[in-house]
C-alpha cells in the first residue's frame, strides 16, 4: 500500500494531500473578501503557489484545474488574473462554472491537481 502525505490537516480536510506522485488540493478560498474577483484570484493563485510549494511541485506541474465562481460576470476578470500566473506553454485541464458558494462575499474558489 502506498502512502498518503496530508498536508495542513484538521478533522475536516487536508488542505493537499499527496499519493503517488500526484498532489490533490483542496479547493482554495480567498481570506479577504472585501476585494474584487481579481483580488481574490490573485490570492487564491498564491495560496496554491504556497501549497504546492509545500508538496514539493509548482504551477507547472499542475495537471488539471476546476474553478467555482459566484457569478460569470466575473469569468472574463478571473481569466485575466489567471492567464498572468499559469506558465507559457504548460497550461492544465480546466473547467470554470458558476456554484453557489460557501460565503456570499466569496467570489472565487480553485481546485488543483498536480504532479509532484
Amino acid at each position: 500500500m502506498s502512502e498518503i502525505e496530508r498536508i495542513d490537516q484538521n478533522a475536516r480536510r487536508s488542505r493537499a494531500l499527496i499519493h503517488n506522485g500526484i498532489v490533490y488540493l483542496s479547493g482554495q478560498v480567498p481570506d479577504d473578501r472585501t476585494q474584487d474577483v481579481a483580488g481574490q484570484t490573485r490570492q487564491v493563485l498564491a495560496k496554491i503557489d504556497e501549497l504546492l510549494a509545500l508538496a514539493g511541485t509548482d504551477k507547472s506541474r499542475i495537471l488539471s484545474a476546476q474553478i467555482w465562481l459566484k457569478t460569470m460576470d466575473d469569468f472574463a476578470a478571473m481569466n485575466a488574473v489567471w492567464d498572468a500566473w499559469v506558465t507559457p506553454g504548460q497550461a492544465p485541464t480546466r473547467c470554470c462554472g458558476k456554484v453557489e458558494l460557501n460565503d456570499p462575499a466569496c467570489r472565487v474558489e480553485i481546485v488543483v491537481v498536480a504532479a509532484v
